[in-house]
Order: C-alpha cells, then structure tokens, then sequence
C-alpha cells in the first residue's frame, strides 16, 4: 500500500523586545547564568506580571504579515506542567483565544508556488534552560519569561523538503518584519514537528507523532526524512502507531520515543488570573499595520515583474535589502535596469567587499586600534568628527553618486567606452569620486569607433600574425579572436570590439 505524510510545524520564536514578557529584565543572550532575573520571572510568591505591549504588537505584526485575522479579544492562560526549567510549574501562553489565527503564507517550493494554512500565532514565555554536567545539572533562568511566539501551522505539508523551504520562508518573513534576528545559534528559533501517515487518496488523518530536539531547519528535515519512513514501515508490518512524543537524536539519525502523547486537558488549562484579556483598539491596531512592510516573496516577484530581472538577481536583493534599496533608487531612471543590476551585483558589492575584507586585516593586524577601531570610526562619523584609521565601508559611505553609476552605463551603451574600460572607470570612480565622463577624458579611454584609424590597427594586426590568419581562411573560426585581441592590444583598449571584428572579417574574406 502506498502512503503518504501529512505534517504540521509548530514553530516558537523570539520576539525582537529589550526586556522579558511580564518583567523588567534584560532580554539578552549570553548573560552570565541567572543575572537577568527577577522575583516575576523566577516565579516568587506574591508577585504581579505587566504584559510587555511591544512583544503584544509584535505578535499581531506577525499575524498581519501571516494573513491572519486579529480577533476582538485575546486572553492568556496558564498551562500547568512540571519541568525544572518552569520556575512557576505553569506556562502563561494563550489557549483558546489567541492573538491572531486563521492565516495562510505562500512560499516557493518545487518550481512552483505552495501554501500552507496558518492555524494562529499566539504569545507565550520562553522557560528556562537545564545545563548538565558531568556529575549533576543546574538550572539557568535568564531565558525564563522571554517573550515567545508559537507559530502553529495546519497539516498542510507533506514532505520534509517542503517542512524545509516553509520554515526558511516564515524565517525571512520574521526578518524581514523586524520581529525576531531568528538566530538559530542562540536559539531564538525552535521548531517542534507533528507527522502522520495515510493511505494515499484517504481523508482520515493518521496517528500524530510528535518529534523534539530540532536544533535546525535542516535537523528538522534529516528527522522528517527518518520518521516518515519508520511509520511506514510499522504499519506494512501490521504494526498500529500511537499518538506519542519522540525525540531526535542528531547524532545517530534516528528519532526516539520519549513518552504517549499528552491531550490537552493534561495540561488543566485554565485563564490567567492575574492578566487582564487584551482588546486591541482602532488606534493601536492602525500603529501596528503602519509597520507592515513588503514580504521577501513580493519583494522578489515585484523586482522580476517591474524590472525584468532574473530570479537570480531578484533572489540576491532579497537577501540583501541595502543593496537591493541601492539598486532600486537607481533602476527607476534607467532605461535599463537589468544592466544596472549587474554592475550592483558584480562589480559594486564585489568592491565592497574586497575592500572591507583589505580593512578587516588591518584592523586585526593593527595593534594600536585592535577592535575597537570600528567602535571608534562609528562614534567619530556620528559625531560629526573625521576619523582617520580603518572603516568599514557600507552604501552610504559611497564616494560617488547613485547617478555616476547611470552615467557610466549610459556612456557603455553610447560606444563612447567600452566594457572593459568601464571596468577601469568604475573603479577611479569608486576610489575617488570623480565623475565617468572626467576620468574617461582624464585617461583617455574613450572609445575609438574610427573606420580608418581601425582599419590601420587591423592591417598591422593581421600582417604580424600570418598564422593566425592561414588558421582563420583554413577554417578555424575561433582565430579570429586571437586577431581581434591583436588589434585591441594595438589601440591600447580603445578600438571599438562590434567594428574590429566587421573589418577583420571583411579583410581576410576578400
């Protein structure tokens, strides 16, 4: 019998807030164990929780940027289970009025356009994290109380490429919306995964198994690709699946059961008493929309449609909004914004970065700055106060002008000078700011489009070359290249390619 997988994610993120949800505390990584706490966020009796409104904002920005519907009215609930990590034994999260639900995201996925249902986003603490040692285990609480969004998906995906590309999509989308950094490595992002399977044409949704101890999108992925098939095989077997928890075990690939599901009422839901129900008004409601940007996937399709770009193109100024902000300022006044694109991504970024590769060494290398040179460069630039040692270098730093760029391209496409000249204007205008059309007359580089004066270059070019000439009337095409190269070296750059190759042809055909 065939089958098919039906899985659903819950992911919980961190929100982008400076202190904890229901306290004053740091919302910092890398704090030393326990410094970021207090009497609310360790859970002392006789304390009161304060609702943190930017994490409440944020979490309806999600909902927005999710197509979500923002109910009238959400409350929060306390979730009643006992780990050492859970100073409190309870979890404020939301329970059956969340702040957001009923949304969708669409997504790239296998050539095509996928969507998966989002069934809410709702707000919750971060608990604590369990440190083990050799010999015992201690408890950090910093992370206690940091405000978490669940995001919990419909069972609309059904394999683990495609869990993949939907948690990387929803990541830039967070990013994007300035929600969460989504640093992995500092855990801001976690992902827990519910998976069946079924008979394939059939309705009925199989036993769900959940699986933990993802520590990455492509950890979710590995473990999807193990358990899809494990439950598979059990059930060819005649085996029965229960709803349970398994973990995964990143080392050995294999994922492990760690006990039977728990249902809801386990957890004896019940309403917060201590938080009122939150009503967002018009007002509050309208200041939250107003920060609503353009989603990656708009922002891709839009600068295809608008601009005629390649996905590629398109691709790489999503991941790299300044640049991508860059290029559009200037591509709206081009006749051509493809080419454009191609001296942003080829030859501006590259140029950023070989030099700011040039100044990471030598502020590594400098033992007078150390690090502490960029500190300094940025507080002298804010100042107002010129600062002479090593910066890195950002679009703003540009020496020329956005319209130079539009100036070059147009004096590429008038002949005046050719592409690999261009190459040398962009990098004097690069380094000093000078105008294309002052350092063509400065160097003379322009272009020589001269019938006559090419014509003398390629007489020279095909008398010094007689063997590259028998090998073109013998058939060999390609060396008519190495004549063309001849003729270039001859005009020092400045003969004009297109009118070369016409003579030349004309020449060793008559």
């Amino acid at each position: 019998m065939d089958y098919e997988a039906v899985i659903g994610l819950e992911t919980h993120v961190q929100l982008k807030t400076k202190s904890k949800m229901w306290c004053g505390c740091a919302n910092a990584f890398g704090s030393p164990p326990n410094t970021n706490v207090c009497p609310v966020c360790l859970g002392l009796p006789g304390v009161l929780p304060v609702a943190n409104e930017e994490a409440l904002r944020l979490t309806v920005l999600t909902g927005l940027l999710l197509n979500c519907q923002i109910p009238a009215r959400a409350k929060f609930d306390r979730k009643n289970y006992f780990y050492p990590d859970m100073p409190k034994n309870y979890q404020v999260t939301q329970y059956d009025q969340p702040s957001t639900a009923n949304g969708s995201m669409d997504f790239e996925f296998g050539g095509g356009m996928a969507r998966v249902r989002i069934t809410r986003a709702h707000l919750e603490e971060d608990v604590g994290k369990n440190i083990h040692f050799e010999r015992n285990s201690g408890v950090d609480f910093n992370r206690a109380g940091v405000p978490l969004m669940e995001i919990v998906s419909e069972p609309d995906l059904a394999s683990a490429d495609m869990a993949y590309e939907y948690l990387n999509a929803l990541k830039d989308i967070l990013v994007y919306g300035g929600v969460s950094d989504c640093d992995m490595e500092k855990g801001m992002v976690r992902c827990d995964v519910n998976v069946s399977v079924r008979p394939v044409g059939t309705k009925e949704l199989g036993a769900k198994i959940e699986i933990k101890n993802m520590n990455s999108f492509s950890g979710v992925r590995r473990a999807l690709e193990y358990e899809i098939p494990r439950q598979i095989e059990v059930l060819n077997k005649g085996g029965k699946l229960i709803q349970s928890t398994r973990r995964w075990d990143d080392v050995a690939g294999v994922t492990e059961e760690m006990r039977t599901k728990e249902h809801a009422h386990d957890y004896r839901y019940f309403p917060e008493p201590d938080l009122m129900p939150f009503a967002p008004t018009e007002k509050w409601l309208a200041e939250v929309k107003s920060r609503v940007v353009e989603l990656p996937l708009a922002r891709k399709q839009r600068f295809m449609r608008d601009y005629g770009l390649p996905a590629s193109d398109a691709q790489t100024f999503v991941w790299d909004v300044p640049l991508g902000n860059y290029f559009e300022g200037i591509a709206r006044q081009a006749k051509n914004p493809k080419a454009v694109a191609n001296w942003v991504i080829n030859n501006l970024r590259a140029k950023l970065a070989e030099r700011n590769d040039f100044v990471a060494k030598q502020i590594a290398e400098d033992s007078k700055y150390g690090k502490d040179v960029v500190l300094a460069a940025n507080e002298a630039r804010s100042a107002g106060v010129a600062f002479v040692g090593w910066k890195l270098l950002t679009l703003s730093d540009l020496m020329f002008k956005p319209s130079a760029l539009l100036e070059l391209i147009g004096l590429v496409d008038a002949k005046t000078i050719s592409s690999s000249a261009a190459q040398q204007v962009f990098a004097e205008m690069f380094d000093t700011g000078k105008s294309p059309s002052a350092i063509v007359q400065e160097k003379g580089l322009a272009q020589v489009s001269d019938a006559g004066a090419i014509e003398a270059f390629c007489d020279e070019a095909i008398a010094a070359n007689p063997n590259a000439v028998a090998d073109y009337r013998g058939g060999r095409v390609a060396a008519l290249n190495a004549l063309k190269g001849q003729v270039m070296k001859l005009s020092k750059g400045k003969a004009n390619p297109a009118v070369v190759g016409e003579i030349l042809e004309r020449k060793l055909k008559a």
